[in-house]
């Protein structure tokens, strides 16, 4: 943390515009340790993101204790909507239980049309995919960084 402290100092970086992602599975690992580093960078103003929501690994009991900005459905989620009932039920229950947390509902391999309309229905906030963007080289990604690019938002 000090370090992380220090960095942001050094560079003269606001830690609010900071968000790092956090795998669902490191996580769980050590659980309670977790929700004290979490709650320390969140006590800097560094947003968090917990990644690969859904994946088998966390308990929901833990959930309400992560101090987190946001959470992503994982792809093996979306991939199957609007086709799977099964996926399209999962998604509608992540996202309205991270709203109820006060979280931001991200979902990520958005690819389709179709999978965007059931995500936008649903309220699902911000995601990540083809549909939005495609992966680019390095030369493109920072001048999409400097012209403000973003996720895609669904409001």
């Amino acid at each position: 943390m000090p370090q992380l402290a220090e960095i942001l100092k050094s560079t003269g970086t606001e830690a609010g515009i900071l968000e790092l992602e956090i795998t669902e599975s490191m996580v769980m690992r050590d659980p309670d340790q977790a929700v004290k580093l979490m709650r320390n960078l969140r006590a800097m103003g560094v947003h968090l993101t917990i990644d690969d929501f859904g994946t088998g690994y966390s308990s929901l009991g833990y959930l309400k204790l992560f101090p987190i900005n946001n959470l992503k459905v994982d792809r093996s989620f979306v991939r199957d909507l609007p086709h799977s009932e099964d996926d399209v039920a999962i998604t509608r229950a992540v996202i309205a239980m991270a709203h109820s947390l006060e979280m931001n509902v991200i979902a990520e391999g958005v690819e389709l049309r179709e999978q965007l309309d059931v995500l936008r229905k649903e309220g699902c906030d911000e995601f990540q995919g083809y549909l939005c963007r495609p992966p680019l080289a390095e030369e493109d990604l920072i001048r999409f960084i400097r012209d403000g690019g973003t996720r895609g938002t669904l409001s």
